[in-house]
């Protein structure tokens, strides 16, 4: 079985967390290589329903390896929340099924001060940050102002650089924003309760993938977000902070020398979208209404309605090129049951003219969407488990989306639950 990476081929929320604690029953090891706790993965199991930030969405499989790779920013504090949101409903969690890299940068209480600071400065401009501390956190790493996670085991290296930084980043929460200073016992207590508690957990994970993949191994990758949220890739500068993208698996990981066989991109059956930013084939008023409570369209992290519209042709298809996807998984057909007729943007209007190529960044502010309608199937999918049980407009509208968009569609989910998919 060749080494996999799951990634968002859109706007985040796609329904990749369902997909890799799917997949994960033929892997061996489950590999978190960026983001944060910006963003949710929905996952529904025995176990029960649970919103991932952090934590990988292989932790539920009890052989499964789950690690956090050196491109995750690393909140100490949340991350320890969540283990014991997920132990306390029967998941135990270990050092022996959860790894976190020695060299991932640790996101700090003041980088959350920040992210909520800076948006507030932005007001009506602001990025719609789900104030995590994420932008601020990824600026001082590409600033080399971070702790390492293997810092935690040298205590009075880890004082000396504490104090550097504390200094440092006082000067940005005082005179550029006016908020209170941090004290040194206040960061090193936070350091001390959380890192403390998680240190069990922190290891050199580049040799444990190393050492995986030399023993035959099967390794998943696990992606936050989306293509057209990309740093350097997508819908800049209303994109997250880090690198979204399947080439970018083995770094964030901790082993850039493993390769990837196999990229199964995540696209839903319609549009969705949090946050700020072009979103050509948005819905309003009651038809977006309805669809969002079909779809269940609430943020994983912050409860925000989400926007949607129907499946964008054209932004679906760059994604796919960006990640180099050799699959798609396709989620959340079963939403659409409602639908009499069910609207695809095929194309979009710039300027007058027609076009089937996603633009740069500037022009989708004056993108309209070109829409082409399909009929609709009216009636219940979700349990339905072979493709040609499937109605044909169903049938008829996988296959228009698999073609528009020139990947093989080889999952189809009509629910929530773990088997609630079709195998193509």
């Amino acid at each position: 079985m060749a080494n996999c990476a799951i990634v968002g081929i859109n706007w985040g929320d796609e329904g990749k967390g369902r997909m890799v604690d799917l997949l994960t029953q033929d892997y061996d090891v489950v590999v978190r290589y960026q983001g944060g706790g910006n963003a949710g993965h929905t996952v529904i199991n025995e176990y029960g329903k649970f919103a991932l930030h952090l934590l990988p969405s292989g932790i539920f499989r009890k052989d499964t390896v789950n690690i956090l790779g050196n491109g995750v920013a690393l909140d100490l504090e949340n991350l320890w929340k969540e283990i014991e949101e997920v132990n306390a409903k029967g998941v135990a969690i270990t050092p022996d099924n959860l790894k976190i890299s020695d060299r991932a940068s640790l996101l700090l209480p003041w980088h959350r001060d920040l992210d909520g600071l800076e948006e507030a400065r932005l007001a009506d401009k602001k990025f719609g940050s789900t104030k995590q501390g994420i932008a601020p956190f990824y600026s001082d790493k590409y600033q080399k102002k971070t702790i390492l996670a293997g810092e935690l085991f040298y205590p009075e290296h880890l004082k000396e650089h504490a104090a550097d930084l504390l200094e440092w980043k006082n000067l940005t929460l005082t005179r550029v924003y006016g908020a209170e200073p941090y004290t040194m016992e206040k960061l090193m207590g936070w350091l001390d309760e959380y890192g403390s508690r998680l240190k069990p957990f922190i290891c050199d994970t580049g040799h444990y993938l190393e050492e995986a993949q030399a023993e035959g191994k099967r390794i998943l990758f696990e992606a936050q977000l989306g293509a057209l949220r990309d740093l350097d890739f997508g819908i800049h500068p209303m994109t997250t902070s880090s690198n979204t993208l399947a080439a970018y698996a083995p770094v964030g990981s901790g082993a850039p020398g493993i390769g990837i066989d196999r990229v199964v991109g995540v696209v839903k059956a319609y549009s969705s979208c949090v946050g700020e930013g072009p979103f050509t084939c948005e819905w309003f008023g009651e038809e977006a209404e309805k669809l969002r409570e079909a779809g269940g369209e609430y943020g994983a992290k912050t409860g925000r309605p989400r926007r949607v519209g129907p499946i964008d042709i054209v932004a679906t298809r760059y994604g796919v090129r960006m990640q180099g996807a050799t699959e798609i998984a396709l989620t959340k057909l079963d939403v659409l049951n409602y639908m009499d007729r069910i609207p695809v943007c095929a194309r979009y209007e710039i300027n007058g003219e027609e076009t089937d190529r996603f633009p740069f960044p500037v022009l989708l502010a004056d993108a309209k969407p070109v829409f082409e309608d399909m009929p609709g199937w009216k009636c219940d999918i979700s349990g339905v488990r072979r493709f040609e049980d499937l109605p044909k407009e169903a049938q008829d509208y996988v296959k228009y989306v698999e073609k528009a968009i020139g990947c093989r569609i080889s999952y189809v989910s009509v629910g929530a639950e773990r088997d609630a998919y079709i195998r193509c």
